[in-house]
């Protein structure tokens, strides 16, 4: 008997991932592992979030919130728009997910239909594909440029709808994962118009604001068209909590909110209350910034000497993006044996280009600063530089 499979998970596996489940295994066996793969703080949820959780589990039932998630949480959110951008949120246009994954999944179910085209700019967080073919949902990709830090440009737009025909929506990751580059206010602002003149729905990935290390970050909250998503995975460092948040256009707040009562009935309610907390842990976030800001300064001045001088701006976000042209033909090899041989867990490109992906690897650099010397008399011993 051969019962039927959907084609819908035949997916490319999401390699970060899997050379963390590597580099664990090797753990097991007593290897010393540098782990720069993943794109996960180091450092534990802010003392007040924990602080809130524990009041909560004490003075709560911890069941189910309303699908948009607990008032007095999209409050804070609502105020901290406020506080840090100057921007007006109304607390009914957000509502709480499932980590930004359930964000993102929510924002397409409800902003485009299948075979509706989506364009976005590579390298890029490989899920964006992923869950836009899940979803019958045709992924663009942009020829973006290198002197524009490969985010998307109008020019870009224009050439994609010349060549693909209309478009339906666009993806922007401001910081960027992998890259760290930012659009920063005159080219966004640009950007926005054109899309807003051509109907083109932007969904814009802010889940690294917070995490900036050259100008602040620049918000498209305040469009009436857009989506923004953000998370307390990275800046309010939770990744395990599973939480984030969407602000959505007022015309699609009750598809939003219909999808989320029958996909997920709500977020995690715990993790809601103990976000709710970390909102008063600002201090500690920002002492964790000043960390990576410390480690990224590490590899930007040691990469050189290891061979890896191809690096994308870094400006945001907690990675660096590096070309390994001058001493690998491969990236997915070199990885592997940087892997295996130093103990040093990198991510290949092609986790996030299909196409050029293969010339350079993802250092994510949100551990500790011993960690990034170590990593880099490792990575010089293994080029042999």
């Amino acid at each position: 008997m051969a019962f039927k499979i959907s084609q819908r998970g035949r997916l490319a596996p999401f390699l970060a991932l899997d050379v963390l489940a590597t580099a664990t295994a090797l753990e097991r066996e007593g290897r010393d592992i540098v782990h720069l793969e993943i794109g996960q703080p180091s450092t534990p949820a802010p003392k007040a979030a924990l602080e809130s959780a524990r009041r909560a589990l004490d003075e709560t039932n911890i069941g189910y919130t309303v699908a948009a998630g607990l008032p007095e949480l999209r409050q804070r959110i609502s105020d901290w728009y406020r506080q840090r951008y100057g921007a007006r949120v109304p607390i009914e246009r957000v509502l709480i997910t499932q980590g930004s994954s359930g964000a993102f999944q929510l924002a397409f179910l409800a902003a485009f239909e299948a075979g509706d085209k989506v364009a976005l700019a590579a390298p890029c967080y490989p899920a964006y594909p992923k869950i836009l073919r899940t979803l019958g949902i045709e992924p663009v990709f942009l020829k973006a440029r290198p002197e524009d830090a490969f985010q998307p440009t109008p020019q870009v737009m224009e050439e994609a709808m010349a060549e693909h025909g209309a478009l339906d929506g666009l993806i922007i990751a401001n910081p960027n994962n992998p890259t760290g580059a930012m659009v920063h206010q005159d080219e966004l602002n640009a950007l926005m118009d054109w899309c807003d003149t051509n109907e083109v729905r932007v969904i814009a990935d802010e889940i690294y604001h917070g995490i900036s290390f050259a100008g602040e970050e620049t918000t498209i909250v305040e469009n009436p068209h857009s989506v923004v998503i953000n998370s307390f995975s990275k800046y309010f460092s939770m990744t395990g909590w599973r939480l984030g948040w969407m602000v959505v256009p007022e015309d699609m707040v009750q598809t939003v909110e219909r999808l989320q009562q029958s996909l997920a009935i709500c977020a995690p309610s715990i993790s809601q209350y103990a976000a709710i907390g970390a909102f008063d842990g600002i201090q500690e976030l920002e002492s964790n910034v000043a960390r990576y800001r410390e480690n990224r300064q590490i590899l930007l001045d040691g990469l050189a000497e290891t061979g890896l001088t191809q690096l994308a701006p870094a400006d945001g976000a907690f990675y660096i993006y590096a070309g390994v042209d001058d001493v690998a033909n491969d990236s997915s090899a070199f990885a592997r044996d940087l892997l295996e041989q130093e103990g040093v867990a990198t991510t290949p490109g092609i986790d996030f280009d299909p196409v050029n992906g293969d010339k350079a690897i993802r250092l994510s650099f949100a551990g500790k600063p011993e960690d990034m010397r170590e990593a880099l008399v490792r990575i010089k011993r293994f080029t042999g530089r």
